[in-house]
């Protein structure tokens, strides 16, 4: 099995392989490929790849200096507890160490996985989303 891990700039990723995860982990069924190729283009990523199939990733938005927000970091379900998403998260991390501030969401059962990785709960800020 030969495992990689690789910024965009290094292996695009296609909107039809980030799909094809994004199903696999029940997410985002209504994004439509066209807006997730220009997502791709937009925001930093890293893809997990086995034997050339997409089996992870991860992006961030941000301003290219003072923030970056970390989102969509997805596992396939087949390769999920072994370990992938923290070296994903890792990855990102390096791709972003230029950034005067992380910050990411994430569901409390996540908190755990993300203190491993040096990000700090916050009980002073509060999470407003407007759709």
């Amino acid at each position: 099995m030969n495992m990689q891990f690789l910024s965009f700039s290094e292996r695009p990723i296609k909107g039809t392989e980030l799909m094809m995860l994004y199903k696999n982990a029940g997410w985002w069924a209504e994004r439509k490929e066209n807006d997730i190729e220009n997502m791709l283009k937009k925001d930093i990523s890293i893809g997990a790849w086995i034997d050339g199939n997409l089996i992870g990733f991860a992006r961030a938005v941000s301003d290219g200096k003072f923030r970056a927000y970390i989102e969509d970091v997805v596992i396939h379900n087949e390769f999920q507890k072994a370990g992938l998403g923290t070296t994903l998260v890792s990855k990102l991390l390096d791709e972003l160490s230029h950034i005067d501030v992380i910050s990411l969401f994430c569901g409390e059962e996540l908190i755990p996985f993300y203190e491993k990785n040096n990000f700090k709960f916050s009980k002073s800020q509060y999470v407003l989303h407007r759709k």
